[in-house]
């Protein structure tokens, strides 16, 4: 009742100042006691009438001045004591001096100079107390522990320090902090603002014995491998895993309650942080103007992001999708390069739209990122596969030769080694083209090839995440069914890093890790989820799709791979093709009729001899040649 009765409204200011004034008055009371060892003799007796009057009067002045009165008590801030720590010591050199002249004036010190340094540091100190001990009671009325979820930061730094204040600040917070646990052993037995430090090895220990609901990881350097484990031990534990993000990603430097979020499956699954030869980078992006194909697109967006922070010339960012390049425009509007970059809607499939494209912008480099890449979608409109990955690349290799653009790095994919389905064949057609044509060009032709990317548009995982939140199932085509996987910020660090080291004419593959089972991959986004597999959603296996294979490769079994100066990529050895060989087969896929599927897709399968297909209708043209070569 007398916390609702304190914090109801806003304590007048007249009222404060008054506060202020009497804690002066105790402050000079106990100063003189104090000096005197609560035993005043009897000559200072008179003075002390003068003395008290002067700092008092002071006091009031210099209260008026800087209005200390004026600070919201509940919400003081660090900033509030430092003003009135300034505005104490500025009085106190008043009064300091004010008895100095008395004493010249009178010889007598009317203010012994130690009730001055007494009356200061209890005066600032009761003041500034008092003000905190005020907001701790209002941060507690708003936001009281009954209710709340016990809840441990992983992390006693600074990180895990301002997720404490930015969660105790907030009054809708559902988390009661009952301690940190932290991996370096010196901060263990420790507290840090009157919370427990528990030692990292202790965490399984502290989540049973505390019965933990949550658990947020605040270090902003934490290994992959240890973020991995905390999690795992978490949900073994039933307890939910947020993460605070980056520094760089706080509000005006201020971490907010809104962003602590739970830990995603793209935290766990991407790896240490990857390290760029940037100033090899640097020097070939720096002041050039860079076309990105695809622009719109998880890849190719992310391509720009990355591209923009070593200040080229322009960025062109070629696209269908209008909607998405606006939102990327949008969201690369407040940084400083933003003046570099050009939106530009188009086919890369319209031959004349891209000449003119080339002949007006000259990019110095190019990332090839447009293609269609759903293997089922594919298999049932191969020709829309044949002309976007197959002639779209042509066409921008062609121009990139025509107009001695210095580098063009094509973005292909693991699909395309040993190909099962119309989509990997398509993108194997054109690493044939371009790596072909890189013979016969001044332009440096390179292909970069890797696995499924994470969180890109159409990939199993936001597929997964939306089944989650509609209560299941969770769809998987098969329990078996393995991918690689990579986020998209790494996967494109290393294509420019490729793209920046490449000499021309090589196929780069990128350590893409483990593979891992989808079967694994639904059930550990679940636990994520706070859910229960098999009690608050299921599984459901659909069988593989048309086109799809169990199992992807990153290199056909002839390949093996050389290395380079970066340890996550290596140069695949791959079977070579003339251009003038490769050239009219090529055009002559691209212009067969299109009412006959199965004559594109065996021009595909005789340019690419390993394309053998998988759970599709186009099996029926390999039992054919099959049949053929047994009766040769």
């Amino acid at each position: 009742m007398l916390k609702e009765l304190l914090f109801r409204q806003n304590t007048p200011r007249w009222v404060i100042f008054f506060i202020d004034l009497s804690i002066v008055i105790f402050s000079i009371v106990l100063a003189y006691l104090l000096r005197f060892n609560f035993a005043i003799p009897d000559n200072e007796l008179p003075l002390i009438k003068y003395a008290a009057l002067s700092i008092i009067g002071i006091r009031s002045i210099s209260f008026l001045i800087g209005k200390p009165y004026s600070f919201i008590i509940r919400y003081t801030s660090t900033e509030d004591s430092k003003r009135i720590l300034l505005i104490s010591f500025i009085g106190s050199l008043i009064i300091a001096g004010s008895n100095f002249i008395s004493y010249q004036l009178s010889s007598i010190f009317i203010i012994p100079f130690s009730i001055v340094i007494l009356e200061f540091l209890l005066t600032t100190t009761i003041m500034i107390a008092s003000r905190t001990y005020i907001r701790l009671m209002y941060e507690d009325y708003r936001n009281p522990m009954k209710g709340k979820f016990p809840t441990l930061i992983f992390g006693a730094g600074e990180a895990g320090l301002i997720a404490k204040r930015a969660i105790e600040k907030n009054a809708k917070s559902e988390f009661a902090i009952v301690g940190f646990v932290d991996d370096d052993t010196i901060k263990s037995k420790r507290r840090l603002e009157n919370k427990p430090i528990y030692r990292g090895d202790e965490l399984s220990k502290v989540l049973q014995e505390k019965e933990i609901s949550h658990l947020i990881i605040s270090p902003q350097n934490l290994k992959k491998s240890r973020l991995n484990q905390i999690t795992l031990l978490c949900l073994e534990n039933k307890v939910q895993v947020l993460n605070v993000p980056s520094a760089s990603k706080w509000i005006n430097g201020e971490l907010s309650l809104k962003q602590i979020k739970k830990v995603k499956i793209e935290d766990l699954l991407g790896r240490e942080s990857i390290e760029l030869s940037k100033d090899l980078i640097g020097k070939q992006i720096k002041g050039k103007c860079i076309l990105i194909s695809g622009a719109a697109g998880s890849i190719g967006s992310e391509i720009v992001r990355q591209v923009v922070k070593y200040d080229p010339k322009k960025v062109i960012m070629l696209d269908q999708a209008e909607s998405a390049l606006y939102e990327l425009e949008m969201e690369l509007s407040a940084s400083k390069s933003s003046k570099s970059l050009e939106i530009v809607i188009g086919d890369i499939c319209h031959e004349e739209r891209m000449r003119q494209l080339f002949k007006s912008a000259k990019p110095d480099i190019v990332y090839h990122a447009a293609a269609y890449k759903h293997v089922p979608l594919m298999e049932n409109n191969p020709f829309e596969a044949v002309r976007t990955n197959v002639m779209g690349t042509k066409i921008l290799a062609d121009l990139a030769n025509e107009s001695k653009v210095q580098t063009f790095v094509m973005i292909s994919t693991d699909k395309a080694v040993n190909p099962t389905n119309v989509m990997g064949a398509s993108k194997r057609v054109a690493e044939i083209y371009a790596q072909s044509l890189n013979a016969h060009s001044e332009t440096k032709f390179i292909t970069t090839r890797f696995g499924n990317v994470l969180g890109s548009n159409g990939s199993v995982i936001p597929l997964f995440r939306k089944q989650i939140e509609k209560g299941g199932p969770i769809t998987v085509t098969d329990p078996e069914i393995t991918r690689y996987f990579m986020t998209i910020p790494e996967a494109c660090q290393l294509v420019i890093e490729a793209g920046s080291s490449g000499k021309g004419g090589e196929i780069f593959i990128f350590d893409m890790g483990q593979s891992i089972k989808i079967k694994d991959l639904a059930s550990e986004m679940i636990k994520l989820s706070g859910l229960e597999e098999g009690t608050d959603i299921q599984i459901v296996y659909t069988g593989l799709r048309p086109g799809e294979k169990l199992y992807e490769e990153l290199l056909n079994d002839k390949e093996n791979t050389l290395p380079t100066h970066h340890q996550d990529i290596m140069i695949a050895k791959v079977e070579t093709y003339s251009l003038e060989e490769i050239k009219p087969k090529i055009e002559e896929l691209v212009s067969i009729d299109l009412d006959d599927e199965m004559k594109l897709v065996k021009m595909m399968k005789e340019i690419v001899p390993e394309y053998v297909s998988n759970n599709s209708k186009y099996e029926a043209l390999d039992k054919a040649e099959n049949q053929n070569l047994q009766q040769n």
